[in-house]
C-alpha cells in the first residue's frame, strides 16, 4: 500500500514541478510581451492642414467642404469638438486639437467672418481674441502597414471617455475590479452549459481573459488553450494594474474589417464606423461599440444594420439598468439612428497613387520595417479637394468614352504648387483607387509637343524675342540612312511667322528649324536642367517630342517654368514625426535659378496666347475667365 502511495505522492510531486516550470514559462512570456511594445503600429500619412487666414480668399463653401471631409457635424452654434454652424456672414468652428511638427493646438471655438469671398476677421471665442492665422488638423490619407495588416489609433485610458469604459465593464466582465483575472462564477456558468451541451460552446471569460486570448494566444476553442488562458490571466493580473490592462484591452480589442485590414480598438472602430475621435462619441455610438465586441462580423452595423440595432439597444437597456444613462436618455438614445457612415473614410488604399509617390521619397530615410511598425506621423503636401477635382474630373472625361477602342484608353495627372513644388494630387488610372501600376511616375511615353516651350525657352536665352520672324517650311534632313521630314498638323506651312505665334500654334516646321538654328545639343541641355531627366537624346527629333518620360518628369520640368526660373526637385513629404510627437526629418523647400527670369517671363506669356487663341484654346470654355492660363498641348 506504502509502494502506490509513494509512487502517487512522486507523480503528483512530478506534477506539481512541471506545472511550476510551466507556470514559469508562461510567467516569462506575459511579463516581457507585456512590458515591452505591444503592438506594430504602422505609419500614418496625412494631407496637408487646412489654414484659414485674416485676408484669405476662399468660399465658404470650400471651407464646409474640408470640414466634411474631416468628418465635422453641422451643430447649432457649434458648442461641441468637430462641429461647425453656418450664418449668413459668418461661421463658427469649434475645432479639435491635433500635435503639429511645431507643437500642440488646443481645441478652440473660432468664428469667422467673410466680406465676399474672404475672411475679414477669425476670432477665438474661448478668449475673444482676433486670430491671424487658425490650422484645422489634416486628414489622414493612409497608412504604411505590415504584412499582418493590423491597424490601430491607439489610446491611452485617461483620454477615453469614461462612459465607454463603464459601459464596457457592465455588459462583458462587471467583476472586472474584483477578480484576479478568472471569475470563479463565470468559469463555473460556462462550464455547465458546455458540459450539458457536450461541446465547449461558452467561454466564460474575463477582460483579462479576452485581453490574453486575443494578445498572446489564438481564437482556438480546447480546455487546454482554455487552462492556459486562465493561467496567463492570472499572471497578468498578478503584475500589471488594472488601469493597465483595459488600456490594453481597449486599444487591443478587434472590432471590425476593412478589406484585408483587421480593425483594432475603440480608438480606430470610432474613425472607421463614425468619422469622428473617440471624445466625440456619444451614448448611442458608445453602445453600438461595446455591442460589437460580442461579434464584430455579427454585429457589423453595415452589413447587418437591424441585428446591430437590436445589440445596440440591448446594451442601451444595460447602460440604464446600471444608472450609467438616465431612463430619459434611454428611450431618446433608443429611437436614434445607428448613424454609421455608408461608406468608412478610413481606406487603406484610398489614394493609391499618392500614396506610391510618399513610399517611394521616403524609402531614402527609412527601412521599410520602420514604417510599417514604428507609428511614424508622416504630413504630406497632398491638397484633398485637388485630389477630388482631379479624380472626379478624370471619372467625368472617361464617362465620354463607352466603347471600342476607347476601353483601353488610360490617364496619368499630377498637380503641383508653383511657387514651391508641393505635390498636390496624383492619379495614375481611369479608376482613381486602382492599387497598380503608377502610371504617373512609370510610365515613360514620348512627350511630343509639349516639349516646344524648352525649344523656345533655348532661343530666347540666345537673344530672340517672341516678335522674331520664324520660317514654317518644309524640312528634310538626312540621318544615316533614314530622313527626318516633319510636318505640321494641318499638313500645310505658314511662311514667314513670328516666334510666339510658332509657339500658340504648335508649328512642328518653324519649331524644327528654330531648334536646329540654336542648337540640339542646347535644347537638350534646357529640357535637362528643367527635368533632370537623364535620357535625353540629342538627335533632331528631339525637338518636336522624341523623349520618353513620366508624367511626374514633366510636371518638374513644367514647375520649373512656373516657378519663374527656379528648379526644385517636385515634394510630397514636409515633416515626419515620431509615435511621440518629436521631429524625425524636414523636408524643407530647395530650389536653384536655372534660367534667368526675364526669358521665362516671355516663354510664359507666348503659353499664355497657347490657350488664348491657340491649340489649347478650348480650355477657356470650361475655365473661368479670371484665371490667367498659361499651358502647351501635346500628342
Amino acid at each position: 500500500m506504502n509502494k502506490y502511495l509513494n509512487y502517487a505522492l512522486k507523480i503528483m510531486i512530478m506534477c506539481v514541478v512541471i506545472f511550476i516550470g510551466w507556470a514559469i514559462y508562461l510567467d516569462v512570456q506575459v511579463v516581457e510581451k507585456f512590458s515591452g511594445k505591444k503592438w506594430s503600429v504602422p505609419a500614418k500619412v496625412y494631407a496637408r492642414p487646412f489654414e484659414l487666414f485674416i485676408g484669405g480668399q476662399i468660399a465658404r463653401e470650400s471651407v464646409v467642404d474640408e470640414l466634411k471631409r474631416l468628418g465635422y457635424r453641422e451643430e447649432y452654434l457649434a458648442r461641441d469638438a468637430g462641429t461647425y454652424h453656418i450664418s449668413p456672414s459668418r461661421m463658427i468652428i469649434y475645432t479639435r486639437g491635433f500635435q503639429f511638427w511645431d507643437g500642440r493646438e488646443k481645441a478652440n471655438r473660432i468664428e469667422i467672418s467673410f466680406q465676399g469671398q474672404y475672411i475679414q476677421n477669425i476670432v477665438n471665442l474661448r478668449s475673444n481674441k482676433s486670430v491671424d492665422l487658425v490650422r484645422l488638423e489634416p486628414m489622414m490619407i493612409g497608412g504604411i502597414y505590415p504584412q499582418h495588416q493590423e491597424d490601430r489609433v491607439l489610446v491611452s485610458i485617461d483620454k477615453v471617455p469614461p462612459l465607454l469604459i463603464d459601459t464596457l465593464i457592465a455588459v462583458e466582465d462587471r467583476n472586472f475590479a474584483h477578480h484576479w483575472g478568472v471569475s470563479l462564477r463565470g468559469t463555473l456558468r460556462a462550464l455547465f452549459v458546455n458540459v450539458t451541451s457536450g461541446k465547449l460552446a461558452q467561454g466564460g471569460s474575463t477582460l483579462t481573459q479576452q485581453l490574453v486570448k486575443n494578445f498572446y494566444l489564438t481564437s482556438e476553442r480546447t480546455l487546454s488553450r482554455k487552462a492556459q488562458e486562465a493561467v496567463m490571466a492570472f499572471l497578468l493580473e498578478l503584475h500589471f494594474s488594472k488601469q493597465e490592462i483595459l488600456e490594453a484591452y481597449l486599444n487591443e480589442v478587434y472590432l471590425g474589417q476593412q478589406g484585408n485590414h483587421a480593425i483594432h480598438g475603440f480608438g480606430l472602430a470610432s474613425q472607421f464606423y463614425f468619422g469622428r475621435p473617440l471624445a466625440e462619441l456619444k451614448p448611442q455610438h458608445i453602445a453600438l461599440l461595446v455591442g460589437m465586441v460580442k461579434g464584430p462580423s455579427t454585429y457589423n452595423p453595415r452589413r447587418h444594420p437591424e441585428r446591430s440595432q437590436r445589440r445596440r439597444d440591448q446594451v442601451l437597456q444595460i447602460m440604464q439598468e446600471q444608472n450609467l444613462i438616465a431612463m430619459d436618455d434611454y428611450e431618446k438614445y433608443k429611437n436614434r439612428s445607428l448613424g454609421v457612415l455608408a461608406e468608412s473614410r478610413y481606406r487603406a488604399s484610398r489614394y493609391p497613387a499618392f500614396m506610391q509617390l510618399v513610399k517611394k521619397q521616403l524609402a531614402s530615410d527609412y527601412k521599410e520595417e520602420n514604417l510599417q511598425t514604428e507609428g511614424l506621423r508622416i504630413f504630406t503636401t497632398m491638397d484633398p479637394a485637388a485630389q477630388q477635382a482631379a479624380e472626379e474630373s478624370v471619372v467625368a472625361m472617361f464617362k465620354q468614352f463607352t466603347s471600342g477602342k476607347s476601353k483601353e484608353l488610360q490617364t496619368s495627372v499630377v498637380v503641383t504648387q508653383p511657387q514651391n513644388g508641393e505635390v498636390l494630387a496624383v492619379v495614375s488610372d481611369r479608376n482613381p483607387r486602382y492599387p497598380g501600376y503608377n502610371r504617373a511616375l512609370d510610365a515613360q511615353r514620348q512627350i511630343g509637343s509639349v516639349v516646344k516651350p524648352f525649344v523656345y525657352l533655348t532661343a530666347l536665352e540666345r537673344g530672340y524675342t517672341l516678335a522674331s520672324p520664324i520660317e514654317d517650311y518644309p524640312i528634310d534632313i538626312k540621318s544615316g540612312k533614314d530622313r527626318w521630314r516633319p510636318q505640321n498638323f494641318d499638313k500645310q506651312s505658314h511662311g514667314i511667322v513670328w516666334l510666339k505665334d510658332a509657339l500658340a500654334y504648335s508649328y512642328n516646321l518653324a519649331t524644327a528649324r528654330l531648334g536646329l538654328e540654336v542648337g540640339v545639343r542646347h535644347v537638350a541641355e534646357t529640357l535637362y536642367k528643367a527635368s533632370h531627366h537623364d535620357k535625353i537624346p540629342e538627335v533632331a527629333s528631339l525637338l518636336l517630342g522624341a523623349v520618353e518620360m513620366s508624367a511626374y518628369e514633366v510636371a518638374g520640368a513644367y514647375q520649373t517654368i512656373a516657378s519663374g526660373g527656379f528648379k526644385s526637385d517636385l515634394r510630397v513629404i514636409r515633416e515626419v514625426l515620431d509615435a511621440y510627437g518629436r521631429q524625425l526629418n524636414r523636408y524643407p523647400l530647395q530650389s536653384k535659378q536655372v534660367f534667368d527670369q526675364d526669358d521665362v517671363y516671355l516663354l510664359s506669356s507666348a503659353m499664355q496666347d497657347v490657350v488664348r487663341f491657340g491649340t489649347a484654346r478650348r480650355i477657356n470654355n470650361i475655365m473661368p475667365e479670371s484665371l490667367n492660363l498659361a499651358g502647351k498641348t501635346g500628342t
